[in-house]
């Protein structure tokens, strides 16, 4: 049995049915490791645009041609075929075969064997194709022995590693297991194998970038499959790289059927992870809106593994923008973000409210002063772990970040609140960071007005801009950008007139023309405290 999933020529001519017909190799002696895919017999002409490449050609030679070059035509066709051999049973049509067949078979590196004994085609046909059968059967049952161990590693409380290690003793190769993007997740080599699969892995990982494509020719790469029934997103690839040896179809075998064991355990574990997450998220959630008292959060706290000490905790929720939401990603989302946030140096409670599109946190500071500071570097962490998780897209305003009043757990349970509240609220400012929920009590006292009555804010802001909106639909130049950045500078023309890049009388002219447009005066300090809330509560308007 071939390791390619077929016979070679050799062992077909080791069989009775052609070893009866007492082959003799004229041609391609050095090729008969070739693998024989199929058996196919003929007698016409054409027969090439028959054959897909693999096969083990029977003929009498009736369709080879009369002349040189009709012979020299078919003999090179069925090499560029790609087929394993040619056989050519003497008789009738050729007592020898002609030296322009054999000196052409050679040429193309096509082994050529004539049978000096006529033989039942059928009967050979019969029996390769049996053998083949039998030979792929074994493969299955190789693979299927694989699998076999894989499962019972799995169910004795092995995980991932077990079943890499399992298959690369199998394939005698490193096997690595990794993202979708590439990056490493586990990797197993054999004990044989003189080299670190990690250091194998980094020079892959260099391939890679020189090529800028795939792993190397001769690597096995499988799909594991993610997402649940009815979708085809991938979760994990496996990858079987020949370093100790050729890998071949029953590698390949081997390796899917490990994929499916390995999707059902990262499922497993993902639904872990999540439910974990989610936990975590609950506990914050009850934590802020009262349910969970002061008294009795440090001890659920600490069941959950967060031992914060005797400094201030610092509340933090990021909220993502509705377009980011990660549907049945929030697991790769919490690890993501969990590992950003080792670096900190900070005792952390992470959780996911996945309804509300929410990622709330507890950090554990050793005093207030280092709030700013830890704000940063969490901050940080969070935009690392939501790119890493795949999350940021090309035009949608990237997750917001807020960060609450440090203090103990009663401060803790509003701060949450508070946070949690200002985050949705500051949906749609320019990027920051990150935003102190106490600089944002005006937008979040819009969003509220907003929120708890449909009509009253959209009217503010019509009575209040109304006239500007109009003009800037349709003419130019649009006037609500100077507002707002005069009102920005505080009224300091020379200031807003260096931001919007125009010179002083241009600027009192668009001013004069607000005024004019508005019916106000802006001198006046109540109309300005108007304009500006109407400007900021604007983006909670149509």
């Amino acid at each position: 049995m071939d390791s390619q999933g077929g016979i070679t020529v050799q062992r077909a001519l080791e069989l009775p049915g052609l070893r009866g017909g007492l082959p003799e190799v004229v041609a391609g002696a050095d090729r008969l490791h070739r693998t024989v895919r199929w058996v196919h017999a003929g007698e016409v002409p054409n027969i090439a645009s028959l054959l897909k490449g693999g096969e083990l050609l029977l003929t009498t030679g009736l369709g080879l041609g009369t002349r040189p070059a009709e012979q020299r035509a078919f003999v090179r066709r069925l090499a560029d075929r790609g087929i394993a051999a040619l056989v050519v049973e003497l008789g009738p049509r050729f007592a020898r075969l002609p030296a322009t067949i054999v000196e052409t078979a050679r040429t193309a590196g096509l082994p050529l064997v004539q049978l000096h004994r006529e033989v039942p085609f059928v009967a050979v046909t019969e029996e390769i194709h049996t053998e083949i059968v039998n030979g792929h059967y074994a493969l299955l049952r190789q693979a299927e022995e694989v699998h076999r161990q894989c499962t019972e590693a799995l169910l004795g409380g092995g995980g991932v590693p077990q079943v890499l290690r399992i298959l690369s003793d199998f394939a005698a190769n490193p096997v690595f297991l990794e993202t979708a993007d590439g990056q490493l997740l586990y990797a197993a080599g054999t004990e044989s194998a003189p080299a670190d699969p990690l250091q194998v892995w980094d020079g892959l990982r260099g391939q890679r970038a020189a090529r800028e494509s795939g792993p190397p020719t001769g690597t096995v790469l499988v799909d594991v499959p993610g997402g649940g029934p009815g979708t085809s997103s991938v979760r994990a690839r496996l990858v079987l790289l020949a370093v100790s040896g050729a890998l071949s179809p029953v590698h390949r075998m081997a390796a899917e059927r490990a994929a499916g064991l390995l999707a059902v355990v990262l499922m497993q574990a993902r639904q872990e992870e999540e439910l974990a997450a989610r936990g975590r998220g609950d506990f914050l959630t009850d934590l802020a809106e009262g349910r969970i008292t002061a008294e009795a959060a440090p001890a659920q706290a600490r069941v959950l593994g967060f031992k914060p000490g005797d400094g201030p905790l610092l509340p933090v929720v990021m909220r993502l923008a509705s377009e980011l939401s990660p549907s049945g990603n929030w697991a790769l989302l919490a690890r993501a973000v969990l590992e950003e946030l080792s670096s900190v140096g900070v005792p952390v409670l992470l959780g996911v409210r996945p309804v509300e599109g929410r990622v709330p946190l507890l950090l554990g500071l050793r005093s207030e002063s280092e709030r700013t500071a830890v704000a940063d570097r969490v901050a940080a962490a969070l935009r690392a772990g939501v790119e890493r998780a795949g999350l940021e897209r090309a035009g949608v305003h990237p997750p917001i970040v807020v960060v609450g009043v440090a203090g103990g757990w009663a401060a803790a349970s509003a701060g949450l609140r508070h946070a949690a509240e200002t985050a949705t609220a500051a949906q749609g400012l320019s990027d920051l960071p990150w935003y102190d929920a106490r600089r944002l009590d005006i937008d979040l006292l819009l969003w509220r007005l907003h929120y708890h009555g449909d009509t009253v804010l959209p009217a503010f802001v019509d009575r209040a801009i109304g006239p500007l909106r109009d003009h800037d639909r349709t003419s130019r130049p649009p006037l609500l950008p100077t507002l707002e950045t005069y009102l920005a500078h505080a009224g300091r023309k020379a200031e807003t007139a260096r931001e919007l890049h125009l010179n002083r009388q241009t600027l009192y002219n668009r001013l004069a023309r607000i005024s004019e447009l508005l019916g106000t005066d802006l001198d006046d300090p109540q109309t300005v405290l108007a304009l500006s809330l109407a400007l900021r509560a604007r983006r909670h308007t149509p």
